[in-house]
């Protein structure tokens, strides 16, 4: 089904305006920015202050710089009109088509975009699995914004449904370790590909780590200082603790059945011991688990890569977390092309379609 955008545009194919729109990331800022109800499969993550119309007039504003498109100007009619075709040039899963889509509303409210899969779908190389038709200017404009931000977070969702396949029963996180200025937008793609978020920041959970710990003098004195900053001040939140050891693990353990403590997971930090042959060890790891109990929600963090998380999986932890979904993302080859004859042609010499 065609859409038509209805958001006011404050980006135009020929100059860029500076004014900004801070967006406040919650459901009803979702539709403020101009996602169509079709295209939105997987809500964005909450955010209090995340700017996600500014993100996107940033990259279209230091694309376009103080002249616009020159190319475009100079080649293409100012009210010719185009049909373009999404195109996939590797196999994966695909996201952010719903970002793609407020990416071309905020060029030009007139183009009208088709999807032939969803955010979290399946593609395969060759596949056309969408078009956007309208001004050519105002496609081509839009263009690299729209495949840099679709191309990175269908490979992050790519890697995240790999790895969440592989893990179960446990559920894969992401961490904080995204691209500066993009942290929604790459725990949104890591959701698409059927993962979990982890915190979204500093704000909106207690993470008691190593440095953290040697600070306060150790385990106790800092879980002492959170329980007693939550209660001074009226929060209520998930705290996590990392531990490194056995030692460490029971540390918590035994404060937490002494003291009424706001702990509700324990992080179990390289506890996956890496063998000279690409195993991996995971005894310690289970050793903890078992030690726990149940008694709090586990996470195992280092050595995490998509050949070891199986074997993590099964060790009974509650969740696995990853930076590599994030910091070294394998961006999806995806292209957008006018005419997709010539595009195949050229894909196919080049096994790239």
């Amino acid at each position: 089904m065609s859409r038509a955008f209805s958001i006011s545009p404050l980006l135009y194919s020929n100059r860029i305006t500076p004014s900004r729109l801070i967006v406040r990331m919650s459901a009803t800022a979702t539709r403020n920015v101009g996602m169509s109800v079709g295209s939105l499969v997987v809500k964005p993550p909450a955010h209090p202050t995340y700017d996600l119309k500014g993100v996107i007039q940033l990259a279209l504003s230091e694309d376009a710089g103080d002249r616009g498109d020159v190319t475009c100007k100079a080649t293409i009619p100012a009210e010719m009109e185009v049909e373009a075709h999404f195109l996939a040039k590797e196999d994966g899963i695909v996201a952010g088509i719903a970002l793609a889509e407020m990416v071309f509303g905020e060029v030009d409210p007139s183009l009208k975009v088709d999807w032939y899969r969803k955010d979290g779908d399946s593609v395969h190389k060759g596949l056309q699995f969408g078009k956007v038709h309208g001004r050519a200017h105002s496609i081509v404009v839009a263009e690299r914004v729209v495949l840099n931000f679709m191309q990175r977070m269908s490979g992050i969702a790519t890697l995240t449904k790999a790895m969440v396949d592989a893990a179960h029963p446990a559920y894969i996180l992401e961490t904080r370790k995204t691209a500066p200025g993009l942290r929604l937008v790459d725990k949104w793609a890591v959701l698409i590909g059927g993962g979990k978020n982890h915190r979204m920041g500093l704000f909106d959970m207690v993470m008691i780590k190593d440095n953290h710990i040697s600070i306060a003098g150790g385990i106790i004195n800092a879980l002492k200082s959170v329980d007693l900053y939550l209660q001074q001040n009226n929060l209520k939140m998930g705290v996590e603790i990392e531990t490194r050891t056995l030692q460490e693990v029971n540390e918590v353990l035994h404060y937490a059945s002494q003291t009424e403590t706001s702990i509700t997971r324990i992080m179990l930090d390289n506890m996956v011991v890496p063998l000279s042959n690409g195993d991996v060890d995971v005894s310690l790891l289970k050793e903890a688990v078992e030690l726990i109990n149940g008694r709090f929600e586990t996470e195992a963090s280092g050595n995490v890569t998509l050949d070891t998380v199986n074997k993590i999986g099964q060790s009974g932890v509650t969740y696995i977390s990853s930076g590599a979904l994030t910091h070294s993302v394998k961006a999806l080859d995806i292209s957008l092309k006018i005419d997709t004859e010539l595009a195949l042609e050229v894909g196919r010499r080049t096994k790239r379609a």
